[in-house]
């Protein structure tokens, strides 16, 4: 990677020498309704990629540029409250780059070209977005430090593309090996039907999740997973905050994690890792060398007391079953799938610019022990100063109201004007949200637990490529 860096430095150094342009107030064109106040810019960067910017006729001089803004963002409620805020806002779409994470990078640093070249120069360029565009603006804030002054990571996969499907292996990995290990259902190598691959992966949950043997063995998975126990009822809602006691409670929360909501875990990691093996040639995940038993002892207590009491509800043998997983013959990874991740973003803590990251407590795709493994890495770094993290108490995948996420931007403003941190404590957040759109803020302290799966790690299993 270290080519690409100097490549990327280079290409800032020649950016930065670009002088401002002025621009009139009339540059761009009308944007349409409900934004029509606005003046808009939009075309296409050179691989073919929408690009869309909205700047506010009073502008404070920060631009957001988010992965995903040209696929609708004119039409959100968080635009419209930027806008009035004197934000200029917009980005690109992924449907471009989709899981070529290196290119989705370099794309947000061309989207603000072509918003300066259109607008002038900003004088804070952030790079913002949510669960793909999180994992996105954290990698910009590590390649582009020289073009944008900050990154607002909001329910992003921080602990990188690898460690991410790492991750997810050893969560459906536990579920085949354990539930279904007789079936057909795929963990790597998913097939070019989709659609139909998920729906008999769901199917297979629910029929499990109504016995007390299915139910024990998806607890255990979900707490290798390290996925959140508390979820989505079908139809989007939150469900209550289950009693950490509550051990049928905390297992329906993983069951709705994994196989409930409008974006099951089950269902994303099927159709993610399709398309990433097709775009890497093979597949980038392994399980070589990994203690599943170990990872149980590392989940959170409430996890551990669910899966201890449901397995002797179940009348089965947790060390047996444990076993049977140490036992079954692992999932080795192709290097050179690993190579395209890794040529993505590797996450490495070496900040250069600050960087604010909001991710839910129950967030089943972007799980919260990612968030650990990227402030852990900044720490190790030496930068743990140009980094603050907060956590908002909702399940579901990036479920943040608009005035939460005002709140988030309107903190990271102050820091760039000020140059020192403000308070980001949850009660400051939380009046912030509320005065932003109305709505309770949820901001709460938390810890995150240990990300299980690392990487780079302190060792690899010796099939695992290093970075």
């Amino acid at each position: 990677m270290g080519n690409r860096f100097t490549v990327l430095a280079a290409a800032a150094v020649l950016f930065a020498g670009v002088p401002a342009t002025a621009h009139a107030a009339e540059a761009g064109k009308p944007c349409p309704a409900p934004v029509a106040a606005a003046r808009c810019t939009d075309g296409q960067l050179t691989d073919g990629t929408p690009y869309t910017f909205a700047k506010p006729g009073r502008w404070n001089g920060a631009v957001l540029v988010d992965l995903d803004f040209a696929a609708g963002g004119l039409s959100s409620p968080l635009t419209a409250s930027l806008l009035e805020r004197g934000y200029a806002v917009g980005g690109t779409t992924r449907t471009i780059s989709s899981w070529n994470i290196a290119r989705a990078i370099d794309n947000q640093a061309a989207a603000l070209g072509r918003f300066e070249t259109a607008f002038g120069r900003a004088r804070y360029a952030i790079a913002e977005g949510r669960s793909m565009g999180g994992m996105v603006a954290a990698g910009v804030a590590q390649v582009y430090p020289g073009r944008f002054a900050a990154a607002i990571p909001m329910c992003g996969g921080l602990g990188g593309s690898v460690g991410q499907w790492n991750q997810k292996l050893d969560t459906v990995f536990t579920l085949k090996t354990l539930l279904f290990r007789d079936s057909a259902l795929p963990v790597t190598g998913i097939p070019a039907d989709v659609p139909g691959t998920q729906q008999l992966w769901l199917a297979a949950m629910g029929s499990a999740q109504s016995t007390a043997t299915g139910k024990a063995r998806i607890a255990l998975a979900a707490a290798i997973g390290q996925l959140p126990g508390w979820g989505l009822a079908p139809d989007g809602t939150p469900t209550p905050v289950p009693d950490g006691r509550d051990a049928d409670g905390v297992e329906e929360g993983m069951f709705l994690a994994l196989a409930g909501g409008p974006l099951p875990y089950l269902g994303q990691a099927v159709s993610s890792r399709r398309t990433i093996e097709q775009l890497a040639g093979g597949n980038p995940s392994w399980n070589t060398g990994v203690d599943y038993a170990r990872q149980l002892a590392s989940a959170a207590p409430e996890q551990r007391n669910a899966v201890h009491r449901l397995y002797s509800r179940a009348g089965l043998d947790l060390r047996a079953d444990l076993a049977r997983l140490a036992a079954e013959p692992r999932v080795a990874a192709d290097p050179a799938a690993v190579a395209y991740l890794e040529r993505g973003i590797v996450f490495t803590g070496d900040l250069r610019i600050p960087v604010l990251t909001v991710n839910g407590t129950g967030d089943q795709i972007s799980t919260v022990a990612q968030q650990q493994s990227y402030g852990a890495l900044v720490r190790q770094a030496g930068h743990a100063s140009l980094l603050r993290q907060t956590y908002v108490r909702t399940a579901g995948h990036c479920t943040y109201t608009t005035g939460e996420q005002q709140a988030a931007v309107d903190r990271m403003l102050t820091r760039l004007r000020t140059g020192h941190w403000p308070d980001t404590a949850p009660a400051t957040l939380n009046h912030l949200a509320a005065a932003a759109d109305g709505s309770p803020g949820r901001y709460v302290s938390y810890v995150p637990p240990q990300f299980n799966r690392r990487y780079p790690a302190v060792a690899h299993p010796a099939s695992a490529p290093r970075a």
